[in-house]
């Protein structure tokens, strides 16, 4: 009997753990990123085309928050299923399908004729959009090998800094410019119905993913390319592993399983309280500069000089994820955007609310990432994109009523007690981290 027919067959996971950074993680994470960046890149733009709705359509502030808020319901749904989804059909199918979704439906939001026809293609934005994040998180990091996870998952989500940087210039060069400017500007968001057909076709589905499902012969031939790639040869077939007890039954009912509930319970806390202060704050920015008296052209200046800091607010994060852990880091950021916010709305020199709308940007993003990073390492792969989906789903919770509640508090407090509220929702995200497990540096199913 051989070495190599006595040793013990490597695990799937071992395998993957055991690789170095390839071109063939890159097209992983490239291919993943630019999905994502189109989704920021839809995200964004509303924030420019409600306020020049505002302008051409003459909509009131409550009929802004419903077109802001309808997309955030769908988005709600569509996290919820689309993570359900992903753990019965593959990550590409369902990565591709949405792309697909909400790429026809932005296309299709140009033509729209009423406000009433928007709100319903918003709807349908947001199924495609809400699906699409959580289920591109897992994916990736489930070919990200342990040592490099959580920095390869920030750099993931700096695509949506792209992304929205690209929002930004589109309302500053495309939409302020004539009465159709916003639906030249939708149009341009149809590119992810294209890029669909691009996932679909060039990517692989997830390893992990098909040896649970028990097609070992089609992970192997995956992984095998990829050892290929870095040099790697003469490996012994992978070792599947036994189902673990929270993969079976209900998926929805195993997140709040003994093992589960109080990182589910955190995770949700931190979802719900990120988004409604994120969206809660950028999706009214533009507006609320353009009430201050800046005008919609300088405004949406000021929005993307905002908006350019989010990139070194991710490569801190993508540094700091490997070295302080992701609780810490986590933290730390979302203490930074409570300050950020509170100097927001407090501030009315032009240098001081860029300025602070900057810091903002930094310390909001930065944290985005970090929690993109801990959310799928919460659970094993036979869960991971279903409480990857839900946490996300319950965020969206969130978002919908934020840019709802938004002209409320603004009519009640201003803009300082606007910012104070969502500083107050970033503390007690902050503290919710720490209910999270810390999974820097090991291997993703280790529990």
């Amino acid at each position: 009997m051989t070495a190599q027919e006595t040793q013990t067959p490597p695990s799937i996971a071992e395998r993957l753990d055991a690789l170095p950074f390839t071109r063939k993680h890159g097209r992983v994470l490239a291919g993943s990123g630019i999905g994502w960046a189109l989704d920021a890149m839809d995200v964004g733009l509303i924030s420019f085309i409600i306020a020049a709705l505002v302008e051409h359509w003459g909509i009131t502030k409550g009929e802004s928050g419903l077109i802001a808020s309808v997309g955030f319901a769908g988005m709600a749904i569509g996290a919820s299923l689309g993570g359900l989804l992903a753990d019965r059909v593959g990550r590409r199918q369902v990565f591709a399908l949405t792309l697909l979704v909400y790429g026809i439906a932005t296309g299709a939001s140009a033509l729209a004729a009423g406000i009433g026809m928007l709100i319903a293609l918003r709807f349908l934005v947001g199924l495609g959009l809400g699906a699409e994040l959580p289920v591109a998180s897992t994916y990736v990091s489930e070919f990200a090998p342990a040592r490099i996870r959580g920095r390869l998952i920030v750099i993931l989500e700096a695509f949506w800094a792209v992304g929205w940087t690209a929002s930004a210039l589109i309302g500053y060069f495309v939409v302020p410019h004539g009465e159709n400017g916003w639906r030249w500007a939708f149009a341009l968001g149809a590119v992810p119905a294209v890029y669909a057909l691009v996932v679909r076709w060039g990517m692989p589905e997830s390893p992990r993913w098909l040896a649970g499902r028990g097609r070992a012969d089609e992970a192997e031939r995956i992984i095998a390319s990829f050892e290929r790639e870095a040099g790697i040869v003469n490996v012994v077939p992978i070792r599947l592993e036994p189902a673990r007890p929270a993969a079976r039954g209900n998926r929805v009912a195993a997140l709040w399983g003994s093992e589960f509930r109080v990182r589910t319970l955190s995770i949700w806390v931190v979802w719900f309280c990120v988004n409604f202060a994120y969206y809660g704050a950028f999706i009214w920015i533009p507006s609320i500069l353009v009430d201050a008296g800046f005008g919609l052209v300088r405004s949406f200046g000021f929005t993307l000089l905002i908006t350019l800091a989010q990139l070194p607010g991710y490569a801190v994060a993508a540094w700091l994820i490997e070295v302080w852990g992701r609780r810490l880091t986590l933290s730390v950021f979302l203490l930074g955007s409570a300050g950020a916010a509170i100097a927001f709305g407090t501030v009315h020199a032009v240098p001081a609310i860029i300025g602070s709308g900057m810091a903002l940007s930094f310390f909001n993003l930065g944290a985005w990432g970090a929690l993109y990073a801990v959310t799928p390492e919460l659970y094993p792969t036979s869960l991971r994109a279903t409480g990857a989906g839900w946490a996300a789903g319950v965020g969206r919770i969130a978002s919908i009523v934020a840019p709802l509640a938004v002209p409320v508090m603004l009519a009640a407090g201003g803009a300082g007690m606007t910012f104070a509220v969502f500083a107050v929702f970033f503390v007690v995200a902050a503290g919710a981290a720490w209910g999270l497990v810390e999974h820097r540096g090991k291997a993703l199913d280790d529990r």
